[in-house]
């Protein structure tokens, strides 16, 4: 048994699912305009994913980031691995990396879509593909 099972869920969840986002809110109603944006990109691309509200419980946020080593969220894992956090899926979609990290054919030279109004947080933890 786990010293650590909020820690061991998290890995677990990472472990599980190919592409998961550790977000504000849900991609139904994120709770922040960076969450929102990232949601808005994985979307954009049709990368089905796994989201995890990090709202709910401090201690979801306090263990991804020790576990991480990255402060800030969101945070998107794609097989296992750390890809980084708003800003640098920004910049990965823009210059195609993000493609090629998802396994996607590149696509042509396009603006990131614009997120959706952030909506009220919700409740309870969501985590779905």
């Amino acid at each position: 048994m786990s010293d650590n099972p909020m820690r061991e869920a998290i890995k677990s969840a990472i472990d599980e699912n190919p592409v998961i986002l550790f977000m504000k809110g849900n991609p139904d109603q994120p709770a922040c305009g960076f969450s929102a944006r990232t949601v808005a990109v994985l979307q954009s691309l049709g990368q089905p994913f796994a989201a995890v509200d990090v709202l709910p419980d401090p201690l979801i946020r306090q263990e991804l980031s020790a576990l991480s080593n990255w402060p800030t969220i969101p945070q998107l894992f794609v097989d296992g691995e750390l890809v980084g956090g708003h800003d640098i899926v920004m910049e990965m979609y823009q210059s195609g990396e993000l493609h090629q990290a998802l396994g996607l054919e590149a696509a042509p030279e396009e603006p990131a879509p614009e997120a959706q109004p952030a909506q009220a947080p919700p409740l309870s933890i969501e985590n779905r593909i």
